[in-house]
């Protein structure tokens, strides 16, 4: 993907967290109006904390037959990769950056998005990884099984990027059986809840803040 170049911004990155469930097609439409103002250079680059009401959501990739039981709002979007579910319990985070600015490579944006949440991990005392041709963050399991923690969905519109990432805190694991989880049939997915671990969102958040600027400072 070529993405032109633009001049340097040098405005501090604003983060906005919300305390309430954002309707999803709500948070889409604020997220495509920022991405408008940060190309104009009218708005700084913009960090997302919120949650969503419980859905289903289906990327450019997603297989109408990966829908197995949609007791679930669906909503098609246009972020690259498959079905995913969004919930209470989850924190997203849609990462609105001048990809312009920022050397205009999109694989090494979406290495910086993996890294950033393996930082994030780390703080709970948590090993997330990568796993070659799955997106996503991965916990390996004692009896080889793998588990997803977090997932990834991005899109490039002019050169700066939206949507972003979702991290399973305590989400209600149960309605991802409404879904092949990215098209992955073999592998199931976790959250810190169900690895024992119990932090407020607000100390999430405060992981991910931290995390974020060690990567992509």
């Amino acid at each position: 993907m070529s993405i032109a170049s633009a001049p340097p911004r040098t405005e501090a990155i604003e983060w906005r967290k919300n305390t309430k469930p954002v309707p999803y097609d709500e948070a889409v439409s604020v997220m495509e109006a920022r991405v408008r103002e940060i190309r104009a250079g009218t708005a700084p680059e913009l960090v997302w904390l919120l949650e969503h009401p419980a859905l289903y959501t289906a990327g450019t990739s997603a297989r109408d037959s990966d829908l197995v039981d949609p007791v679930l709002p669906v909503h098609h979007t246009g972020r690259g990769g498959q079905w995913t579910y969004h919930g209470p319990g989850q924190r997203i985070a849609y990462v609105m950056l001048d990809l312009n600015s920022r050397g205009g490579d999109l694989r090494a944006f979406v290495r910086g998005l993996e890294e950033w949440l393996i930082r994030t991990l780390a703080g709970f005392g948590v090993t997330g990884e990568r796993r070659s041709g799955r997106v996503g963050i991965w916990i390996a399991g004692k009896t080889g099984v793998e588990n997803k923690i977090a997932a990834i969905g991005v899109r490039v519109r002019r050169g700066v990027s939206y949507h972003g990432v979702s991290l399973n805190v305590a989400p209600d694991l149960t309605h991802y059986r409404g879904i092949v989880p990215c098209g992955v049939h073999e592998h199931g997915v976790t959250s810190l809840a169900k690895l024992g671990l119990h932090p407020t969102m607000d100390e999430v958040d405060t992981a991910l803040r931290a995390s974020f600027a060690a990567v992509f400072s």
